[in-house]
């Protein structure tokens, strides 16, 4: 774009946007310092202690910029891949009952279950590469006037809590967390009533022209566009009584199929050629729904199974006989279990049991308001430390992995490599970096925990400064099939606690961009890769030109100016998002679950066990607690719990 369009966008206007590169100070400026103590020594200089939890005004959530994977976050995974290493660490000489290394949910689950089984005097260790905790549970903040902002920047809620395991039910319940009490926060009808419905926003460059029409919305669910929106679509003549075909007709295209054949037949064919093939609609129909499974699938209805979209209820398969999703957990609860942070809430809530004094209350209210304490997470005094901007690089058993009694973790700090041993280690970081934190473990592990590909995402909240723009065009959720970002959103309608949503049009506000950056017309495991190359060569500005440019389009007949109404950017990078659920169209259709890469790769190894969502092919937080569990079960039915107060 030109310089004056940027100006007209507002990209020279001196917003909050910028501030990652102050975040990053902590980590990448550490990273940058020397290293050598002799250089220390030669100048008669004391060597300063990297410990910038400890600084008063250290607080993560309120950063803003770019977030999620940020940098300082990543380097030292990756120069660990490309083999770099790191021979002098420093003995720490501290051991523990339990080093877990990774501190999202299922990690911070798993601390809690173990303290439960060997008892509160446990001495556990929390490693982490990003400088918060919560891993995809993240937690944004912003300020207007006086008031608080929350907005979710990765896990987002509670999805079906009641179909949950017994055990991730209970711990839900042990942190204080009752689920029904978010029928009385949540405002189901507080859009309907302010007469706010889903929309559509085509774009110039995939359809010719700008313009926003009401329908669809950013998940398809059974939404469909009324007559009169169908005639404003801009698509080709002949494709436009496909699409009215296609949301009302009850032909079946796989007629003379059995049951079972048509199972078969729908999960190995993408929904694109189901549409093409045997629906047979026009290419322009296509673009419509090319983008709708981005937020769930992160990629297009290409690689998307058409098994998969008749369970959501795409348009298509009303003459098609077979079950649908009417029956799954998910449509049996209202998606109303929502803090505004997200499911940073549940990973703040397990914080604040593990280590005392690091957030006041102690409600399931009270947490959302709550400013943690970072510095009490390293608190030595604590039998539970939470140790942030800290990449493990090793964990290896101190003898053989039949017969060893300690696991020596390193791992990298303010530059430098240290190391600690522990009797048991709970590796919940990505399954892709187990196999070079742990080379001694087989191939046939090793390449199981390398097979997954995980989803890559962007979450982004923009802080506006009112949404009377959206209130005049009638719409609370956007979906944009050729957008730079696929869905635009106003938050969730929730207050809980001190916590008030933003109910007045003319109150400042966020809204919630999501996009996927896929490569339609691969395999998905391939767009995955190619989408997470995109991600960390993209820098800020390119992100902040399209938030701009796209929301000052789709908003413009609204009275929306980006320059003038946006206040705030913070865009929640995650090249290495969701966990990978095993996809029907790309998979082998009979394989037994046993043989699934994650259940292979799970596999205890020693005193080391693996939790983490990879370990069961679903990106849900519910999953992530059965998890943890699950590893920390595997310790104590494993032989007689040792602890290190006894010497162990």
């Amino acid at each position: 774009m030109s310089e004056k369009r940027d100006r007209a966008l507002g990209m020279d206007r001196n917003i909050t946007r910028r501030d990652f590169l102050n975040g990053c100070a902590v980590t990448v400026g550490a990273s940058l310092k020397p290293t050598n103590s002799t250089w220390f020594q030669a100048f008669g200089v004391a060597e300063p202690t990297f410990d910038p939890e400890k600084n008063p005004s250290y607080y993560p959530p309120a950063k803003t910029g770019l977030r999620g994977s940020h940098d300082g976050s990543w380097e030292v995974a990756h120069g660990l891949r490309d083999g770099q290493t790191w021979p002098d660490a420093i003995d720490e000489k501290q051991s523990y009952d339990l080093v877990v290394v990774g501190g999202g949910i299922s990690g911070l689950a798993a601390a809690y279950f173990f303290r439960k089984f060997g008892g509160a005097n446990s001495k556990i260790l929390i490693l982490d590469n990003h400088d918060d905790f919560g891993g995809h549970a993240k937690r944004n903040e912003f300020k207007a006037g006086d008031r608080l902002l929350l907005g979710y920047g990765g896990t987002q809620s509670l999805e079906a809590p009641h179909h949950y395991s017994k055990v991730a039910f209970a711990l839900l319940q042990e942190l204080g967390i009752e689920v029904d009490r978010f029928h009385q926060y949540f405002d189901q009808k507080f859009y309907q009533s302010m007469g706010l419905k889903r929309a559509t926003f085509f774009d110039k460059e995939t359809f010719g022209v700008d313009r926003l029409l009401p329908g669809f919305g950013t998940h398809y669910l059974g939404l469909q566009y009324s007559q009169e929106t169908l005639a404003e679509i801009p698509i080709a003549e002949p494709a436009r009584p496909d699409l009215s075909r296609l949301q009302t007709t009850t032909v079946d295209y796989l007629a003379g199929l059995s049951p079972e054949e048509k199972r078969r037949k729908l999960i190995k064919t993408s929904y694109q050629d189901y549409l093409l093939e045997y629906v047979k609609v026009h290419p322009d129909v296509i673009k419509i729904f090319q983008s709708a499974p981005h937020g769930l699938y992160g990629v297009g209805i290409d690689a998307v199974s058409a098994w998969d979209c008749l369970q959501m209820d795409y348009p298509g398969f009303k003459g098609i006989h077979l079950q649908s999703s009417e029956d799954s957990p998910e449509q049996a609860e209202p998606y109303i279990f929502h803090f505004p942070d997200g499911n940073a809430s549940v990973a703040r809530l397990l914080v604040r049991s593990l280590v005392p004094g690091s957030a006041p209350g102690s409600t399931m209210e009270d947490i959302v308001t709550a400013r943690m304490n970072y510095a009490r997470l390293v608190n030595p005094d604590s039998t539970v430390r939470i140790r942030l901007n800290s990449t493990v690089i090793r964990a290896k058993h101190l003898g053989d992995p039949q017969s060893a009694k300690e696991v020596e973790i390193t791992y990298v700090r303010g530059g430098k490599a240290r190391k600690v041993t522990a009797a048991h280690c709970v590796l919940a970081c990505y399954n892709m970096m187990i196999p070079y934190l742990c080379p001694e473990m087989s191939d046939q592990q090793k390449q199981a925990l390398a097979y997954a590909v995980k989803i890559p995402l962007v979450y982004t909240n923009v802080q506006i400064a009112n949404w009377r723009a959206l209130q005049k065009l009638g719409s609370n959720s956007i979906y944009a099939p050729g957008g730079y970002f696929s869905s635009v959103s106003l938050d969730f309608p929730v207050s809980i606690g001190e916590y008030h949503f933003a109910s007045q049009p003319d109150e400042s506000c966020l809204l919630h961009l999501m996009r996927t950056p896929c490569k339609p017309g691969l395999p998905c495991k391939e767009q995955y890769k190619a989408g997470r190359w995109d991600l960390f060569t993209t820098p800020f500005d390119t992100f902040e030109r399209n938030i701009r440019d796209e929301l000052g389009r789709m908003l413009a007949e609204g009275g929306f100016d980006s320059a003038r109404d946006i206040q705030a950017i913070t865009v929640n990078r995650w090249p290495h998002g969701y966990a990978y659920e095993y996809n029907p169209l790309f998979e082998p259709l009979d394989r037994p679950a046993s043989e699934r890469p994650c259940v292979v790769g799970r596999q205890p190894f020693g005193r080391i066990h693996v939790a983490n969502s990879d370990a069961d092919g679903h990106a849900y937080t519910n999953i992530a607690i059965d998890q943890g569990y699950r590893a920390v079960r595997e310790i104590a039915v494993g032989g007689k719990h040792e602890t290190a107060s006894s010497g162990a």
